[in-house]
């Protein structure tokens, strides 16, 4: 039987058939890079690889990564595993508490610490006597480093090898709704998601000869791991350039010039808000139905935004507004809408030229099955599938069905075109006074495409009727001191109910929207690292005041 070709495989053939061409670029400050070579990538990815080695780590050894995008993630991961490691990736926005949780559970035996925002926060979390690595740009520790351990050590040769069931990765779920869960995944699951990642790229980008795609979303994510990463080290014909900072992105989008570009909705959100800021929705839907002018309009608005050469724009991670969508589409950007989790790396639907609507998440990609439960749960069998959860059998053998698709626990329509629209989250629902369940998704979606609106979550549960919760966009909040200002965010949204609830069975219908005064954050606690609400500790904290909200008159409230 033919041995299957492995992510690492495919990393030792770029490195021999291009050495010296470009692979990472990374920003060291003051608008300053390093670039870095395939032949530099791997001879340094050897070098550690060594070093591991030479600590007579166990077969397998859980290795952990606290760090947010670099170069030096991705040279960390191919070391872990050509020493024959796993790796353990931890949010770089997590708190202590976390932290520890994570490499204790996954019985971390070394953690690389790098590029990190809070470490004074979270280095409480690491449990004493752990050996730690410190990569070239991480805050100033008395850890052994990285530059120190490659200059004296040399590096592992030949083609080291996995078995396509080892254990690749070990991938933390952000916990939206409790502990994180280690979702195990195989190099045969890794490489199936990426060599589908990697085909589905090629049919939208065609023979263009430079590929170029920015990593700023968490590595500790798979959507990130999968789509750039992962997909990068099998393709081997794309430039990586990360972020230096959330206040230099802008010029790190426009350093990349990315011909493709993944991002949540959330982001998608903001950028449309950036660009509102400078120029009115009014004027900016003028300027774009005159002929000539509109185009000219179009392209300098995405040329500001570093997207003018996107060739495939996708967002995922959670539900994003059809209206969002279109409006990027008048722009000239062919945004797409895909699906996928952390349970299958990602790769799940995609839309393509061919079969792709606003609302609608995509088709099967290649390799993929899906069908509908009788209860309307979405069922998924992938090449990306993960082996289960990590010390976790009894949820394992649940998340499966007999014949081994994976209960997503998303609701889901498939169309007559095949198209997948995704309806809410089973376990979302919620049911009100009236005995009717909710879902409270869609509710969102259409709150969400009003420019006024950041981020909102819908609940009521067992009262008469749901309401909303609604975070403003961050150009507007500065100004609600002005009595002015706040008169008008007010009418908007007293139309906006009701435009929502016109849309609406009448026992979907929102009694009202209130106005949250502090934005929901990661840091707070109230969004996950990867930006989507945690709805219980939201609907704990406003708890409170829910009474006072329902017995008050008026279809607005200001939290």
């Amino acid at each position: 039987m033919t041995k299957p070709k492995l992510i690492l495989d495919y990393v030792y053939d770029h490195e021999a058939a291009h050495p010296d061409t470009i692979y990472l670029t990374q920003p060291v400050g003051g608008g300053k890079v390093v670039d870095y070579t395939w032949a530099q990538t791997l001879d340094q990815a050897r070098r550690m690889a060594a070093h591991l080695k030479s600590l007579g780590l166990p077969p397998g050894a859980r290795i952990a990564m606290l760090s947010k995008n670099c170069a030096h993630f991705f040279m960390a991961e191919l070391a872990i595993w050509m020493a024959g490691g796993t790796t353990v990736a931890i949010f770089p926005t997590e708190n202590a508490e976390t932290v520890r949780f994570v490499l204790e559970h996954s019985e971390a035996s070394l953690l690389f610490v790098g590029k990190l925002d809070i470490w004074p926060q979270q280095q409480p979390g690491v449990p004493a006597g752990m050996p730690c690595i410190a990569f070239p740009l991480a805050p100033k520790t008395e850890f052994d480093t990285w530059d120190a351990i490659i200059a004296r050590t040399q590096p592992l040769g030949g083609r080291p090898q996995r078995a396509a069931d080892d254990l690749a990765m070990l991938i933390y779920t952000s916990g939206s709704t409790g502990q994180p869960k280690g979702v195990m995944t195989s190099f045969n699951a890794i490489t199936g998601a990426a060599e589908g990642v990697v085909q589905t790229t090629r049919v939208h980008l065609g023979d263009i000869t430079e590929s170029r795609a920015l990593s700023y979303l968490p590595l500790a994510h798979s959507f990130e791991r999968s789509c750039v990463e992962a997909s990068s080290l099998v393709g081997g014909g794309t430039q990586v350039f990360f972020a230096e900072s959330l206040e230099t992105f802008l010029q790190d989008l426009q350093r990349a010039r990315p011909t493709s570009f993944v991002s949540v909705p959330r982001l998608w959100l903001k950028f449309q808000q950036g660009v509102f800021a400078k120029m009115p929705p009014k004027k900016l839907d003028r300027l774009l139905g005159i002929p000539i002018v509109g185009r000219l309009v179009a392209r300098k608005v995405l040329k500001g935004l570093g997207l003018d050469h996107v060739l495939l724009a996708f967002s995922g991670s959670a539900p994003i507004p059809a209206d969002l969508i279109a409006w990027y589409r008048r722009l000239g950007l062919n945004l797409l809408e895909g699906y996928g989790m952390t349970e299958d790396n990602s790769y799940s639907c995609a839309s393509t030229a061919q079969f792709n609507a606003p609302g609608c998440v995509g088709v099967p990609q290649p390799g993929v099955q899906l069908r509908i439960s009788p209860e309307g749960e979405i069922l998924i069998k992938s090449p990306g599938q993960c082996s289960g959860y990590y010390k976790q059998p009894e949820l394992t053998a649940a998340s499966f069905t007999e014949d081994g698709f994976f209960r997503t626990g998303d609701l889901g329509e498939l169309r007559a075109d095949g198209l997948l629209k995704i309806t809410g989250r089973a376990k979302e629902l919620f049911k009100t006074g009236k005995g009717k369940y909710v879902a409270p998704a869609p509710i969102e979606n259409l709150l969400n495409a009003h420019p006024l609106i950041e981020l909102s979550l819908v609940s009521g549960v067992g009262q008469v009727s749901a309401y909303g919760m609604v975070v403003l966009a961050e150009e507007i909040r500065p100004q609600l001191s002005n009595p002015q200002v706040r008169a008008d965010v007010q009418s908007q949204l007293g139309q906006l109910l009701k435009d929502v609830n016109r849309q609406l069975s009448e026992y979907e219908h929102l009694r009202m929207l209130v106005v949250i005064s502090e934005p929901w954050s990661i840091e707070n606690g109230f969004l996950t690292p990867t930006m989507k609400v945690r709805r219980g500790r939201i609907e704990g904290a406003v708890a409170p005041h829910i009474e006072a909200w329902y017995n008050s008159s008026g279809s607005v409230h200001w939290a």
